[in-house]
């Protein structure tokens, strides 16, 4: 069943050119595995669904590379700073539950079409928030697992900072990175072959998500209707959230 789960959340996320990192650490604490775990496992998940989105971005020339290339610069020792950081279970609960929440709610945003961006990005104060906001996104994304993209399109498509076209580019790359980044650095913190180990035994999911995320990333987003994906995939992190909050 938690096979099924994460091929469905791989095609529907690849579809809309996110990871699905929040949704698998939902469903991964569900499952009540070592949390540990549930980090690495979502962050290899993330990798691999959106990697064949970005290559499609790269190749018809909707990366924004005088937007991404700082971002990025700024986020990746972040994330690895976040995949390197040790915490106890309670507080990466904690931190996850809030996490979850956030970006459910940020999921139930209407996005509209932008066709004429703002000049937000040209001016000091649009150039400096997006950095720290990238550093912010990068140490949680190494932390707990979510690539960073759910947090960072609502607000590039709540300033009308980029085009639509690009905002989804930007975030599956952003993802992609991150979760490079981040996963070098849980593996250093574990520092054993154990961990490897332990996270290539639940090689099926990562089959499922590199099947479902090669058939969403193929398929047009008019064959799904994004609003209802989104709040339904909403509605489970905002439920599962809540369910960490009330154990926290």
């Amino acid at each position: 069943m938690l096979v099924l789960a994460f091929f469905v959340t791989a095609v529907l996320y690849a579809s809309v050119g996110f990871g699905g990192g929040s949704t698998y650490n939902a469903l991964l604490i569900l499952t009540n595995i070592d949390y540990t775990l549930v980090p690495v496992i979502a962050l290899f998940c993330n990798l691999i669904v959106v990697s064949g989105n970005s290559i499609r971005y790269y190749q018809n020339q909707l990366i924004p590379w005088k937007f991404t290339l700082p971002v990025i610069l700024i986020s990746i020792p972040f994330a690895w700073l976040g995949g390197k950081t040790i915490i106890n279970k309670d507080l990466f609960i904690l931190i996850l539950a809030w996490t979850l929440l956030i970006s459910g709610l940020l999921m139930l945003l209407r996005q509209k079409e932008i066709v004429n961006p703002s000049k937000l990005l040209d001016s000091f104060i649009g150039k400096t928030s997006s950095l720290i906001v990238s550093a912010a996104l990068g140490f949680l994304a190494g932390l707990v697992g979510v690539g960073g993209g759910i947090f960072f399109a609502p607000l590039l498509y709540l300033s009308k900072a980029l085009p639509t076209k690009n905002i989804a580019a930007f975030a599956s790359f952003f993802i992609l990175v991150n979760s490079v980044s981040g996963l070098i650095g849980q593996f250093m913190k574990h520092n054993n072959a154990e961990i490897f180990l332990d996270v290539m035994g639940h090689g099926w999911l990562f089959i499922a998500v590199l099947i479902g995320g090669q058939i969403g990333s193929r398929l047009s987003i008019k064959k799904f209707k994004p609003i209802i994906i989104r709040r339904l995939t909403a509605l489970l992190v905002i439920y599962v959230g809540c369910r960490l909050l009330l154990l926290a």
